[in-house]
């Protein structure tokens, strides 16, 4: 039996590499690829990247015997989505928007969602009904901090600095997205105010009830498409073999997410569900630098990665893809 999909908002950048993840995906059936502003015409000539992978067209609804459904939708648009539209209890709804991924906002009608960071959570996504996909600078913060949460080493100051590819930012144009603004140049926005620092927290929470000190994330623009690279610091009173060895330990059973003892860079994981750490003491800060692919492991990977998880699949099903190294 294979699992019947659907995905609403079919156009954008996170639509097009669910799509493109799921149609290789030997345990799942694509149905309704909604696009209200592109139903009727060939999904590859809006993703043209999947040229002569599928003949498959948007559509203008679901067809409403999905098993689950993707909402690819820009923040605030998924709620009104649901609200519009009734889904069956059976159909498992993962969601790519912020709109339910804070605890005060994980009750929806009669849906409850659960923070989808497989590993933090994986217990409780696999007893799900629907989740609240990560952000990805999310993502990438939260792996490079979660071990020190889990024993009790968050007592300090955090400084990130974290600078993410331009389709972060979405399909829609803006003048930071085009060509001639980005290329040869970098920025930084929304520096302490990022609206994922709110998740940051509530995961964190989790493992150390009390963290010390605060976050301070400056999050910077960069002039390449994707990707996202994390440099994340603290005081420690760890040695660098000790936190070394407490992340291995944390991450032994997280398929994507490896300990390097080299350093890492970017393009080792575009176009992958990985998660790169390393981990150096330098003086008395620990400096944990973490990188995935804002696209993969930053949204639709990690979401089928949950969709595997919630159907009792291996997590890695579908989602062994190599990096675009070269």
């Amino acid at each position: 039996m294979k699992i019947k999909a659907g995905i609403v908002g079919g156009a954008g950048y996170t639509a097009g590499e669910l799509i493109r993840i799921l149609l290789h995906h030997e345990f799942v059936e694509l149905g309704g690829i909604v696009s209200s502003s592109n139903a009727g015409n060939p999904v590859h000539q809006v993703h043209d990247d999947l040229v002569g992978d599928t003949d498959l067209v948007f559509a203008a609804e679901l067809a409403g015997d999905e098993d689950v459904v993707f909402l690819c939708l820009g923040h605030g648009n998924s709620k009104a989505w649901l609200e519009k539209n009734t889904l069956p209890d059976t159909t498992h709804v993962i969601d790519l928007s912020n709109d339910f991924r804070l605890e005060a906002d994980a009750e929806f009608a009669d849906r409850e969602f659960v923070y989808g960071l497989p590993e933090l959570n994986k217990g409780r996504i696999q007893q799900a009904q629907s989740i609240a996909n990560p952000g990805c600078f999310a993502t990438a913060i939260q792996l490079a901090l979660l071990p020190l949460a889990q024993a009790g080493k968050l007592t300090e100051d955090v400084h990130v600095s974290a600078i993410t590819g331009s389709t972060g930012a979405g399909q829609s144009l803006s003048e930071t997205v085009h060509f001639s603004w980005r290329t040869n140049n970098v920025s930084i926005y929304k520096p302490f105010t990022h609206q994922h620092l709110g998740e940051i927290g509530e995961s964190l929470a989790q493992l150390q009830s009390q963290p010390g000190g605060e976050i301070y994330f400056v999050p910077y623009r960069g002039n390449f498409a994707r990707g996202i690279f994390a440099s994340v610091y603290t005081p420690s009173d760890l040695t660098q073999d000790e936190a070394r060895e407490l992340y291995q330990k944390f991450y032994a059973d997280a398929p994507f997410t490896t300990v390097s003892d080299k350093e890492i860079h970017l393009k080792q994981v575009v176009n992958t569900n990985k998660c790169l750490l390393h981990v150096q003491k330098l003086g008395k800060q620990l400096l944990i630098t973490s990188v995935i692919d804002n696209l993969v492991k930053g949204a639709s990977g990690q979401a089928v990665q949950n969709m595997n998880l919630l159907f009792g699949l291996p997590e890695t099903t579908g989602l062994n893809l190599k990096s675009v190294l070269f």
